[in-house]
Protein backbone atom coordinates (compact mmCIF):
# COMPACT_ATOMS: atom_id res chain seq x y z
CA UNK A 1 0.00 0.00 0.00
CA UNK A 2 1.13 3.50 -0.78
CA UNK A 3 1.07 6.29 1.73
CA UNK A 4 -1.01 9.41 1.21
CA UNK A 5 2.23 11.28 0.57
CA UNK A 6 3.27 8.92 -2.21
CA UNK A 7 -0.18 9.14 -3.83
CA UNK A 8 -0.11 12.93 -3.65
CA UNK A 9 3.36 13.04 -5.21
CA UNK A 10 2.18 10.80 -8.07
CA UNK A 11 -0.80 13.08 -8.72
CA UNK A 12 1.48 16.10 -8.62
CA UNK A 13 3.86 14.49 -11.11
CA UNK A 14 0.97 13.77 -13.45
CA UNK A 15 -0.36 17.34 -13.23
CA UNK A 16 3.06 18.96 -13.82
CA UNK A 17 5.32 16.66 -15.81
CA UNK A 18 8.06 19.32 -16.12
CA UNK A 19 8.57 19.38 -12.35
CA UNK A 20 10.03 15.87 -12.36
CA UNK A 21 12.69 16.69 -14.94
CA UNK A 22 16.16 17.32 -13.55
CA UNK A 23 17.62 20.78 -14.04
CA UNK A 24 20.31 21.28 -16.63
CA UNK A 25 23.76 22.42 -15.59
CA UNK A 26 23.18 25.67 -17.49
CA UNK A 27 19.98 26.40 -15.55
CA UNK A 28 21.67 25.57 -12.24
CA UNK A 29 24.51 27.93 -13.13
CA UNK A 30 22.00 30.67 -14.00
CA UNK A 31 20.23 30.25 -10.64
CA UNK A 32 23.57 30.37 -8.81
CA UNK A 33 24.51 33.54 -10.70
CA UNK A 34 21.20 35.16 -9.73
CA UNK A 35 21.89 34.29 -6.08
CA UNK A 36 25.39 35.80 -6.26
CA UNK A 37 24.15 39.01 -7.88
CA UNK A 38 21.37 39.54 -5.35
CA UNK A 39 23.60 38.66 -2.38
CA UNK A 40 25.88 41.45 -3.58
CA UNK A 41 23.00 43.89 -3.96
CA UNK A 42 21.72 43.05 -0.48
CA UNK A 43 25.18 43.44 1.05
CA UNK A 44 25.70 46.76 -0.72
CA UNK A 45 22.41 48.18 0.60
CA UNK A 46 23.06 46.88 4.11
CA UNK A 47 26.51 48.45 4.24
CA UNK A 48 25.17 51.79 3.02
CA UNK A 49 22.19 51.81 5.37
CA UNK A 50 24.18 50.59 8.38
CA UNK A 51 26.48 53.58 7.92
CA UNK A 52 23.42 55.81 8.13
CA UNK A 53 22.20 53.85 11.17
CA UNK A 54 25.52 54.22 12.96
CA UNK A 55 25.57 57.95 12.20
CA UNK A 56 22.03 58.38 13.55
CA UNK A 57 22.89 56.43 16.70
CA UNK A 58 26.08 58.44 17.20
CA UNK A 59 24.04 61.65 17.06
CA UNK A 60 21.41 60.03 19.34
CA UNK A 61 18.68 60.48 16.74
CA UNK A 62 16.73 57.43 17.76
CA UNK A 63 13.71 58.16 15.57
CA UNK A 64 15.96 58.35 12.53
CA UNK A 65 17.69 55.15 13.61
CA UNK A 66 14.34 53.35 13.77
CA UNK A 67 13.47 54.60 10.29
CA UNK A 68 16.78 53.30 8.95
CA UNK A 69 16.24 49.92 10.63
CA UNK A 70 12.84 49.66 8.95
CA UNK A 71 14.37 50.69 5.65
CA UNK A 72 17.03 47.97 6.00
CA UNK A 73 14.33 45.36 6.56
CA UNK A 74 12.21 46.65 3.68
CA UNK A 75 15.12 46.81 1.25
CA UNK A 76 16.25 43.31 2.15
CA UNK A 77 12.73 41.90 1.73
CA UNK A 78 12.29 43.71 -1.60
CA UNK A 79 15.58 42.44 -2.98
CA UNK A 80 14.87 38.88 -1.80
CA UNK A 81 11.48 39.03 -3.51
CA UNK A 82 13.10 40.31 -6.71
CA UNK A 83 15.64 37.49 -6.50
CA UNK A 84 12.92 34.86 -6.18
CA UNK A 85 10.99 36.35 -9.12
CA UNK A 86 14.14 36.33 -11.25
CA UNK A 87 14.88 32.73 -10.28
CA UNK A 88 11.32 31.72 -11.13
CA UNK A 89 11.66 33.33 -14.58
CA UNK A 90 14.93 31.42 -15.07
CA UNK A 91 13.24 28.16 -14.06
CA UNK A 92 10.41 28.72 -16.54
CA UNK A 93 12.70 29.68 -19.41
CA UNK A 94 13.13 26.85 -21.90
Amino acid sequence: MKSAYELAMERLAKSDPDAAQPMSAERKARLAEIDRVYQGKIAEREIFLKQQLNAALAEQKFDDADKVRKQIANEKARLEEEREEEKERARRAR
